[in-house]
């Protein structure tokens, strides 16, 4: 009889966080080895949150604190959301986690009942499925067309709908396409959500200041105020801030799921560490300027590696308006054979040979819940996307295309 339960066996460990060990022990075994697989900013945290921090812990700050988060830091927290988004919160109507990603976790088991279903959009942050399955509940995947940059439309969303259907999760800017929607998109979605009350949403905005090009961030309990008390709007302090391992995330929503969150907080880690929440305080309240440069960054690599994947013999890539990823259709690739003979019948296949052939990584489509695709991470130095996107196309160069067999 095995140890590991039933419940663990519906899972599968995370793609991404896999493929960043995989370069990493590369790295270290001597590899020149380029990664493109973590989303992670290169950016170092702002001096002046990191100074926080430090002043935290020679005051003493470092004791338990509030399960769900101290009260200052939710007050910003209030104050970040009425600021940037026109939704009014409560204390009680916020809850922090150790990451954005304990706050889907927590929401999701503790409100998904067995055979409840979710509407996953694809692609799909690889976490989406996994969380749902380990709170029995039903993934439903909608694949998303490339021809709408790989957006929701409301009539695929209209269609998914059943009596069963317990939340939707909403990502925008997107992990891993980077595609964002448009307050019309956003509108034509909750038009369908209002008609259909027993529906929730769940709405991941982790990339939401990381946006290009003019374009304006919104989200739907913003656009449609009648779905704000079935809607959980989830943040954090990771991406926009370069805080990945602070590991700090947050959440407004109804006061009954935000206590219910917070029970299953006080029996698994109990509060977030108090010096990463006194650092996201000051993240929060303080000048937000820096943002609007690293912005200014990002934009010119995403720029840098669309057109160089575009220029590479079988990939096609569209401009994303935030987030920092690109999401590659790597089709003209498929049926191929590399250099050693090995032919190229997958998406996983393609990021194998990228890595193998010329140490660049990245992550399979397969992982998002599409395919062909592959998934890279602009979120590293303007040099080291040149040097990898050049090997990318000198792989495909590389490529041949398959001789009949007779």
């Amino acid at each position: 009889m095995s140890i590991v339960s039933d419940r663990l066996k519906r899972i599968k460990p995370s793609p991404t966080l896999t493929v960043s060990s995989k370069a990493k022990e590369l790295k270290a075994a001597g590899r020149d080895v380029i990664g493109l697989g973590a989303g992670e900013p290169d950016f170092d945290t702002p001096d002046f949150v990191k100074k926080a921090a430090k002043i935290a812990i020679d005051s003493g700050e470092t004791k338990y604190t509030a399960v769900d988060g101290t009260p200052e830091l939710k007050d910003a927290i209030i104050a970040k959301f009425k600021r940037d988004n026109d939704l009014e919160y409560t204390r009680d109507q916020i809850t922090v986690g150790t990451g954005g990603k304990q706050v889907l976790f927590n929401a999701l088991m503790a409100s998904v009942n067995p055979g409840d279903e979710v509407i996953i959009p694809a692609p799909y942050w690889v976490s989406y499925p996994d969380m749902t399955l380990l709170a029995e509940g039903t993934p439903v995947i909608v694949k998303c067309s490339k021809d709408n940059n790989f957006k929701l439309t409301a009539e695929q969303l209209e269609a998914a709908i059943t009596p069963k259907t317990k939340w939707l999760i909403f990502n925008s800017p997107s992990n891993p396409t980077g595609g964002a929607y448009s307050r019309a998109e956003i509108k034509a979605l909750t038009d369908v959500l209002v008609r259909h009350p027993h529906v929730y949403i769940l709405s991941d905005d982790m990339y939401e200041h990381l946006i290009y090009d003019g374009f304006e961030f919104a989200t739907p309990a913003q656009v449609e105020p009648t779905l704000f008390d079935r809607t959980l709007t989830c943040n954090g302090v990771s991406k926009a801030y370069s805080m990945t391992g602070w590991r700090l995330g947050y959440a407004g929503g109804p006061k009954e799921l935000i206590k219910a969150i917070s029970k299953i907080q006080g029996q698994s880690t109990s509060n977030p560490s108090s010096i990463s929440q006194a650092a996201a305080l000051e993240a929060l309240n303080g000048d937000q300027s820096f943002l609007v440069e690293r912005n200014d960054v990002f934009a010119q690599r995403r720029d840098l590696v669309v057109d160089m994947l575009n220029a590479a013999e079988g990939l096609e890539c569209f401009k994303p308006e935030g987030a920092f990823y690109v999401y590659a259709s790597c089709e003209g690739a498929i049926g191929k054979t590399t250099p050693d003979g090995k032919i190229i019948e997958t998406d996983e296949d393609f990021v194998t040979y990228l890595l193998e052939s010329e140490g660049v990584s990245a992550v399979h489509g397969a992982a998002f819940g599409m395919s062909p695709y592959f998934r890279v991470s602009y979120a590293t130095s303007t040099e080291n996307l040149k040097e990898a996107c050049t090997r990318i196309q000198r792989a495909c160069s590389a490529l041949n295309i398959r001789e009949a067999v007779a």
